[in-house]
């Protein structure tokens, strides 16, 4: 239904805006205000702190730097310095003084034996080897032809339970027994009664050898890969032919 106002218009009534229309729109426009207002400083605000922690952080890192890469030389280093130690413990473990084996038993032998059973032992000759065979497991051994200058046989079963008791075991594996030792007996001499034995002691493994004296073993080197001889690939020709 369409109305036609015919009165003048210094007689028609003024139309007025609704108020809840005019409460919708203040509190749309101040909604929008508010979310512009959080926008900004979140666009803002946020991102000038994290820019200023960015840049704290920035000159952390660059005052820090240095003691890094420090740190990094000083690892570098110490790792150098352990395997090198651990090298130079290696070589220390594999090798063996044989002076000092030498007059271990030369000591062994002056001093005869014990009040309950005394002995008299010499030797011929002594040979050292000092070549190590790792596929036959023997490591260097000390050789002789040994002499008992005693009547009781038991005086050679007496010596190599003392050379098995002294300093030499640390070194050197259990002396084998004479199986067949030689007696010879010469009455005009002294002493008349002669026992000729093969003496023979074996060197332990260089594992063995740190163990029994207290120290720590060698690290066994690690087995060198076997390198596969490379697949040719045919060349473009050769497929043709």
């Amino acid at each position: 239904m369409i109305l036609i106002n015919l009165l003048p218009p210094e007689y028609r009534q003024k139309r007025r805006t609704p108020f809840k229309m005019m409460a919708a729109v203040a509190l749309c426009a101040t909604v929008n205000t508010s979310l512009l207002a959080y926008l900004a400083w979140t666009a803002f605000g946020v991102s000038a702190e994290v820019r200023s922690e960015l840049a704290v952080l920035s000159d952390s890192m660059q005052g820090l730097k240095p003691q890094i890469e420090y740190h990094d030389v000083l690892e570098k280093e110490s790792k150098v310095f352990a395997s090198r130690e651990q090298a130079l413990a290696d070589v220390t473990s594999k090798r063996i003084s044989w002076t000092e084996k030498l007059d271990q038993l030369v000591d062994l032998v002056n001093e005869g034996g014990s009040a309950e059973e005394e002995y008299l032992i010499w030797f011929d000759g002594i040979e050292v080897d000092t070549v190590a065979n790792d596929r036959k497991k023997t490591f260097g051994s000390m050789e002789a032809n040994g002499n008992s200058g005693s009547e009781n046989f038991s005086a050679l079963a007496t010596f190599l339970d003392d050379v098995q008791a002294s300093p030499l075991s640390r070194d050197f594996s259990r002396p084998d027994s004479p199986e067949i030792p030689t007696k010879k007996v010469e009455v005009e001499l002294i002493p008349s009664v002669v026992w000729t034995f093969p003496f023979e002691l074996n060197l332990k493994s260089p594992e063995d050898r740190a163990i029994a004296n207290g120290r720590t073993p060698p690290t066994p080197a690690a087995p060198e890969a076997k390198k596969r001889p490379a697949k040719k690939t045919p060349s473009t020709q050769e497929k043709a032919q």
